[in-house]
């Protein structure tokens, strides 16, 4: 892959026009319909090639996908809400248009990714969205760099810890959102498809991923296979730093902006999120019921109620 260096329309990284199988009022139904829409990339200190999309004008407001995730998937998302901010998706390292490397694969590293592409772009302060692996990618920040910088932080349904310690109470796990106690299955799961079960993997995602009854989030998800080439030889190597990882001390005494914690009804850890709104200062907690697509996915399945949140959140 050629990666782009200065800002290119996404039309010209696909070679063609892209027409999405749901034409949705509103919103574009081919992506040249979306032309403010580019992407463009800068060099981490440590030499890889980072890939990021970028539209609208007014306050900086950055995204950080979940993992294997990328800016295709916040395609509708960035179209609603570029009208009011200036929108940036980073494509972390080894995801969507960035470089495939085997190195840095780590949370630490992806975090100090996020501070250089803030200084890459000149920003002094910024909004901050972090979904999934994003939001723990957001607490390692915090964690090395504190919160100058951040203006509001939200966090869409990430638990506090994937991986669940065997001398943990029952209270322990549910406050942190553990669900495997097996990281190397879990993670062979998700990357090579293995067979497992709820008591080593207790999670919804991957059945809510397949889920298609949105058409928006059906349009992005056709736009991801469109775009990304995955390979799950690099995308997987993060996997294990992330589920091993327990960020609430971080979430109970760094934390000192004003944050937003989403989740849903079909979360596998929505307890985590209410005990994580609990213990934030200033923090505002949105459930998403099972009408609204209150899932893993809420904020591409209901991109709508999502940005009108966000946008209420930011501006209160």
């Amino acid at each position: 892959m050629k990666y782009p260096l200065n800002a290119v329309p996404l039309n010209t990284l696909l070679g063609e026009d892209f027409f999405f199988p749901h034409e949705i009022i509103g919103q574009p139904f081919r992506t040249s319909d979306f032309d403010d829409l580019t992407v463009s990339s800068f060099i981490t200190r440590d030499g890889v090639n980072l890939a990021y999309w970028e539209a609208g004008q007014g306050q900086p407001l950055i995204f950080i996908p979940g993992w294997s995730a990328n800016g295709a998937m916040y395609f509708h998302l960035m179209h609603i809400l570029s009208k009011h901010y200036r929108v940036y998706v980073l494509d972390v390292r080894n995801q969507g248009l960035s470089e495939r490397v085997n190195s840095g694969n780590r949370i630490s590293r992806f975090a100090m990714d996020v501070k250089e592409f803030a200084d890459h772009l000149g920003l002094s302060e910024a909004h901050y969205c972090g979904w999934s692996m994003g939001a723990s990618v957001m607490w390692a920040y915090i964690d090395l760099f504190g919160t100058q910088g951040i203006r509001t932080l939200s966090i869409i349904d990430q638990a506090p810890s994937v991986y669940c310690h065997a001398d943990w109470s029952e209270e322990e796990r549910v406050q942190a959102g553990a669900f495997t106690t097996s990281p190397e299955r879990m993670i062979a799961s998700y990357t090579q498809g293995t067979a497992t079960n709820m008591l080593v993997s207790g999670s919804r995602v991957l059945e809510r991923a397949m889920a298609m009854e949105s058409p928006y989030f059906h349009n992005v998800i056709s736009l991801v296979q469109a775009a990304v080439n995955d390979d799950m030889a690099f995308t997987g190597q993060v996997l294990f730093d992330h589920a091993t990882n327990d960020w609430r001390d971080v979430i109970r005494t760094k934390i000192n902006v004003p944050t937003a914690v989403f989740t849903g009804a079909y979360s596998d850890w929505l307890e985590s999120q209410r005990w994580m709104s609990s213990v934030i200062p200033d923090s505002v907690l949105q459930v998403y019921t099972k009408e609204e697509h209150g899932d893993h996915f809420l904020a591409f399945k209901n991109p709508q109620k999502f940005a009108a949140d966000l946008r209420s959140f930011i501006e209160r």
